[in-house]
């Protein structure tokens, strides 16, 4: 076979003649290839210049369906967040009422012990014998204890609460509407709800209310926490 290329493409306009037949024609054998591929990688092959990276499993399926993937991936992760910023919101909230909690206590049982000495300070300042260093250093401790929380409570006149009053005595007058703490012989105190100690109190009831035959007899009653529970028992 005979290439016929142009002069422009040689430079000296002559022909070239390339004989590309697989078998010689004078011994009949046959020739090997002339030009043989260059070893190496291949023009288009991975890791060659030119060569196409190897396409991402994703590519291989459609717009939509790509996008749908990365919806799901996205909700995962952040029903994941949320999940997590619950979790940690809990935890918090749980630590600072335990916190709370334990504080609470250890002051609670602080002031439960200083209680003796606000009721000495107390009858002194009755009995006027609160002056000078001693004064200073009471109010002092009763700022403190103000400061920390702690409530005072029982007065002469309140309705009683046996959630916050303990009766030590009991009696009938015709001065009171209901069950009266006419006499407060030991303050009550609380932390907060936590009532620390009750108040300690007498109390009187309407006369009205005195058993048959002591409300026959006009002779008033006087009874201890037992005689009030087993009269109570009786109405």
């Amino acid at each position: 076979m005979t290439d016929r290329p142009t002069g422009s493409e040689f430079g000296d306009g002559e022909p070239v003649v390339r004989d590309k037949r697989r078998i010689d024609p004078d011994t009949g054998a046959l020739r090997e290839p002339s030009e043989a591929p260059a070893p190496g990688p291949q023009p288009g092959m991975p890791g060659t210049p030119g060569a196409q990276p190897p396409r991402d499993p994703s590519d291989l399926i459609g717009p939509s369906a790509q996008e749908a993937l990365l919806t799901e991936a996205l909700a995962e992760r952040t029903a994941d967040l949320q999940r997590l910023q619950a979790e940690y919101v809990n935890y918090k909230r749980r630590v600072d009422r335990d916190r709370e909690a334990s504080r609470e206590l250890v002051i609670g049982t602080v002031l439960t012990e200083l209680l003796g000495i606000l009721d000495d300070v107390g009858r002194a300042r009755e009995a006027g014998e609160l002056e000078g260093a001693f004064k200073a250093v009471s109010e002092s401790l009763e700022r403190v204890t103000e400061k920390l929380g702690l409530v005072r409570f029982g007065e002469k006149g309140d309705t009683f609460d046996p959630r916050i009053h303990e009766a030590l005595l009991h009696n009938y007058s015709d001065e009171v509407d209901g069950p009266t703490a006419t006499m407060v012989m030991q303050p009550g105190y609380r932390l907060g709800e936590r009532v620390l100690r009750a108040a300690r109190v007498a109390v009187s009831e309407p006369t009205e209310q005195l058993p048959g035959d002591a409300a026959q007899d006009g002779v008033p009653v006087e009874s201890s926490d037992d005689d009030q529970a087993a009269d109570k028992s009786a109405e």
